[in-house]
């Protein structure tokens, strides 16, 4: 495993080619984010995806999300109503997962069935490491808590690095993060449903 130091506010481009380079490979990487660290891979690398599950030790047809660098992204992967965007417009960047009905950008086996609907479920993380590596690496990057043994996130890169090391490629180690995981929002049309709460706020957010 690479492990790369980077400045938590301004992370050195050369540093982040190598993870780019192992996203490119198919590799699995683990990053800093505005909540927890996470694992993540290339969306469309399938034999990464299955890996992630695997460390995970998550069952196939669980949910992992989109990382994407802004809300322009989050339209091309998720169907946008007016309301779901303006609510959006004023949580991103910020700790929050959105569940949104699928477009046909999305792979079929990242959708995830809900409701009868097929959703994927997208982030845009408020953290200078992971916004500068998904700049980088120009593409989403499908993403996942990073937990420990009794499922309590993980903010400390030498946990991560102990606990998922045989199996990542790199390490992009931005010093400690918070613990608490993002908060996750269904928007479907014009309803909001809380599926769980974490670091972002709810208050006046559901329907």
């Amino acid at each position: 495993m690479l492990r790369l130091v980077v400045h938590p506010e301004h992370p050195e481009p050369r540093k982040l080619a190598h993870a780019v380079q192992h996203l490119r490979q198919g590799g699995v990487c683990a990053y800093p984010t505005d909540t927890v660290y996470a694992l993540g891979c290339d969306f469309e690398a399938r034999k990464a995806v299955l890996r992630l599950y695997e460390m995970k030790g998550m069952e196939p047809k669980q949910p992992l999300a989109l990382l994407l660098p802004d809300l322009a992204e989050i339209a091309r992967y998720g169907r946008v109503s007016d309301s779901a965007y303006r609510l959006m417009k004023r949580l991103v960047p910020g700790p929050y997962t959105f569940i949104l009905e699928a477009t046909r950008e999305v792979p079929r086996a990242l959708m995830i069935e809900r409701n009868k609907r097929r959703t994927v479920g997208v982030r845009v993380p408020d953290h200078p490491v992971a916004q500068a590596l998904l700049a980088a690496y120009g593409r989403p990057i499908l993403s996942t808590t990073a937990t420990g043994p009794d499922h309590a996130a993980l903010g400390d890169p030498n946990e991560v690095r102990d606990l998922y090391g045989h199996a990542l490629d790199v390490l992009i180690d931005g010093g400690h993060t918070e613990t608490d995981v993002s908060t996750v929002l269904a928007l479907y049309r014009d309803e909001v449903e809380v599926i769980r709460v974490g670091k972002g706020s709810i208050e006046g957010l559901e329907s």
